[in-house]
């Protein structure tokens, strides 16, 4: 498969472009900085050095796989304003995936309740929680696609740093490990991503993960 990363140097994005190398895939890194990007994947991927919100249709098209692994640094509406500039851009397009990498924030607690609503409630105020509201919104933007090949996926509560190993996979509520805790690793979430790009079971849908 052709792979194009979002945001390739960032936590997330960069453990999708590993996997995906590991699993013989061609790579294109999508990034501010092409220095950090050679630094961190040497020749292994080709570099699109350019701000997100500034690439154009034609340098989207012609992958397989579209994974959006952006992390803004100076607003957090733009996550919202760049999903919606991919599924302009691939509305109609029978065969890209666009993947969408979002928080825990829109998942589902045992009460019912949204994961978005308790961070507001313990953290209004703080600068960071606009993120995950954002991707929340960025959920609920999603859900009214549908002639565009999308998907999308949350980590737990706690997503770490670490390899992949056993995982387990779940649609829309908090999951937790056998030791109770919600959390997943950056491997995991890499390794149950690309599953869904080679092999897709959640098209237009959103589906998360949990370390088992």
């Amino acid at each position: 498969m052709k792979i194009a990363v979002i945001g390739a140097t960032g936590k997330t994005g960069r453990a999708v472009v590993e996997l995906a190398l590991a699993h013989q895939h061609t790579v294109t890194a999508m990034v501010r900085n092409a220095a950090k990007a050679e630094a961190a994947f040497g020749q292994r991927v080709a570099i699109v050095e350019k701000d997100a919100l500034a690439l154009t249709p034609e340098e989207l098209k012609g992958y397989d796989a579209v994974v959006d692994a952006f992390a803004s640094r100076q607003a957090a509406y733009q996550h919202l304003d760049l999903a919606t500039r991919l599924i302009a851009t691939f509305r109609g397009d029978e065969h890209t995936i666009v993947a969408f990498i979002l928080g825990a924030s829109s998942l589902r607690e045992a009460d019912g309740s949204l994961v978005i609503d308790r961070v507001l409630a313990k953290n209004a105020g703080a600068d960071w929680v606009e993120t995950p509201k954002q991707q929340a919104y960025e959920y609920q933007y999603l859900q009214w696609v549908d002639n565009v090949r999308w998907t999308a996926i949350s980590p737990q509560f706690e997503f770490v740093d670490g390899p992949a190993g056993n995982y387990r996979l779940g649609q829309d509520d908090l999951m937790t490990d056998p030791a109770g805790k919600s959390i997943v690793t950056t491997g995991n979430l890499a390794a149950a991503l690309l599953a869904e790009l080679e092999h897709p079971a959640h098209l237009r849908q959103r589906f998360t993960v949990v370390n088992d």
